[in-house]
């Protein structure tokens, strides 16, 4: 039996294993120049028919521990299928007891999003008449940032942005934006040929190519958060940030989502600007709306379970949604979907999953198409 992690987004180190028992050691690698730690994604070879014992012997120490509760871990024998497999958290170690039918078989903390697929999203996107791909930076390790427009721009249109996996390990996300986009170049989908009719769309499906590639929870390849760099980024520590707040200030803005996933709440929700300085009744009232919306056409999503509200403090400005609110006047959400499930329609064998992050994707198009009109 073997343990191999070195492919793309692969995390985990080997500690021992005892050939009696079948039972595997292992612990999770630090992020990047950074103490943030979570995601792994490995391989176990050599065990078909055989019962494993994987031990994750560090997770109690993870970035948010708490994550681990009610958390079962995905696994896929082909890389497409990803299913859940029994897991226990006890005395801080994570544990996955399993008898693989197939001699290889992969286990991540959720279906990964691998950057071969990213290069095929962006370059199947760019087909359509209404996408143009732009390079608009480079990474700190000298990666092309893509950000798709998708419309043609005009100054009637409104301006809607959409950032993800700010956080790499949250890949989720970028399974939202594949179902985003496919949905928006539908153009048999009246909500999205008006939709491109009266809004122009820029897209970035992956925030942080480098730490995703790393397999890093959050940390970009030189070790920085990037969902705390919007205030003052920089070429050197966050130039993924840089260059698409650049961008942003070329373009302007009506409304920004940024797509993120939530360790410990097994619901979908989203984070509003309340914090934020001159927060008014425009924003109060349009993010019911945005909300009620997307509660009443998805039962994926919810606004009972979620953070609470956020007081200003150091960090409000330094956020992608709220900073940006801020920023230019607009209306800004941040999505988060569970790494579990979610606990008001769970599902047994898959729990949270890429095709219903894909759906939920798609389904936000109806709350922005219902708020377009009186966006500021």
């Amino acid at each position: 039996m073997k343990i191999t992690s070195n492919f793309d987004s692969g995390n985990i180190q080997f500690v021992s294993f005892d050939a009696s028992k079948n039972t595997f050691k292992l612990k999770i690698r630090k992020d990047t120049h950074s103490d943030f730690f979570q995601w792994f994604h490995f391989r176990l070879t050599g065990a078909a028919g055989q019962k494993c014992k994987l031990m994750i012997m560090n997770a109690g120490a993870s970035t948010y521990p708490e994550g681990w509760v009610n958390y079962k871990v995905c696994a896929s024998y082909d890389r497409d299928e990803w299913f859940r497999v029994p897991t226990t958290f006890r005395n801080g170690v994570l544990t996955i007891d399993f008898k693989p039918t197939h001699n290889s078989v992969y286990f991540a903390y959720f279906a990964p999003y691998s950057y071969d697929r990213h290069l095929d999203l962006i370059h199947e996107a760019q087909m359509s008449d209404e996408v143009n791909m732009e390079i608009i930076g480079k990474t700190v390790q000298g990666r092309d940032i893509e950000m798709l427009r998708v419309g043609r721009p005009s100054r009637q249109k409104k301006v809607i942005w959409v950032i993800a996996r700010q956080h790499p390990g949250e890949s989720m996300t970028e399974w939202f934006v594949e179902g985003f986009l496919q949905r928006l170049l539908d153009e048999h989908d009246p909500v999205s040929r008006t939709l491109l009719r009266e809004a122009v769309f820029y897209v970035v499906p992956n925030m942080n190519i480098d730490g995703a590639i790393a397999g890093n929870l959050r940390a970009n390849a030189a070790g920085a958060n990037l969902n705390r760099e919007w205030q003052r980024p920089s070429k050197k520590q966050s130039p993924e940030v840089y260059y698409v707040r650049r961008k942003m200030d070329e373009t302007g803005m009506h409304l920004v989502l940024d797509v993120h996933g939530d360790e410990a709440i097994p619901y979908n929700f989203v984070v509003t600007s309340e914090g934020i300085p001159g927060y008014d009744a425009y924003y109060e009232i349009m993010e019911r709306r945005f909300i009620d919306h997307w509660i009443e056409i998805c039962p994926d999503f919810q606004d009972l379970h979620k953070y609470p509200v956020d007081l200003f403090d150091e960090n409000t400005l330094k956020m992608g949604s709220t900073g940006l609110a801020h920023r230019f006047g607009c209306l800004a959400f941040t999505i988060e979907m569970p790494f579990k499930d979610n606990d008001d329609l769970p599902d047994r064998r898959y729990g949270w999953s890429p095709g219903r992050s894909k759906l939920l994707g798609a389904s936000v198009l109806n709350p922005i198409i219902h708020v377009l009109d009186d966006l500021r």
